[in-house]
């Protein structure tokens, strides 16, 4: 089963394909689409989806896992990561991929042991889970690799398989 990891965001969107195979995470490709804050917000949206749009049809992945939104501080940032989401969402649904979507300590849980793992632990932990030769960047990624990591998981426990 191959799974596509999003971290949404408008500036930086990251993205992670994961493949499980048996009890090995085998990682396929991984990285993040960019925009310019020059760019107009409708423009930066359209060019997610455009990418985002190719790497599915390109990896062909069978589920993608993303982030529930959560904010406690900056509320601010809420509606671009929200817009952002929004365009993964509809890619996902235009796509037939089936939807993972787990919050940040869960995904931090899963990938670390502990819900409350700094940023750190979680890129630590996704280089070592995945064998790379060195950590992913920009954290975008990271974050994204995590994601999918999480994802094989969830599918591949009983509880999910039956509800889907």
């Amino acid at each position: 089963m191959l799974a596509l990891g999003i971290d949404p965001g408008t500036a930086i969107c990251g993205y992670g394909f994961v493949e499980s195979r048996g009890s090995r995470l085998i990682p396929h490709a991984y990285g993040s689409i960019f925009t310019s804050p020059k760019m107009k917000m409708e423009d930066r949206l359209m060019k997610i989806y455009d990418e985002l749009d190719a790497l599915i049809k390109k990896y062909q992945p069978d589920v993608m896992g993303v982030e529930k939104l959560f904010f406690n501080r900056n509320v601010t940032t809420a509606i671009p990561v929200g817009q952002a989401r929004g365009i993964v969402l509809l890619t996902a649904a235009k796509n037939n991929l089936r939807l993972v979507e787990r919050t940040p300590m869960q995904i931090k849980q899963d990938v670390t042991g502990y819900g409350k793992a700094d940023k750190n632990q979680v890129i630590y932990m996704v280089t070592k889970i995945l064998h790379l030769p060195e950590p992913p960047k920009p954290d975008d990624t990271a974050d994204a690799l995590a994601i999918a990591i999480c994802t094989t998981h969830c599918l591949n426990s009983i509880t999910w398989r039956n509800q889907l």
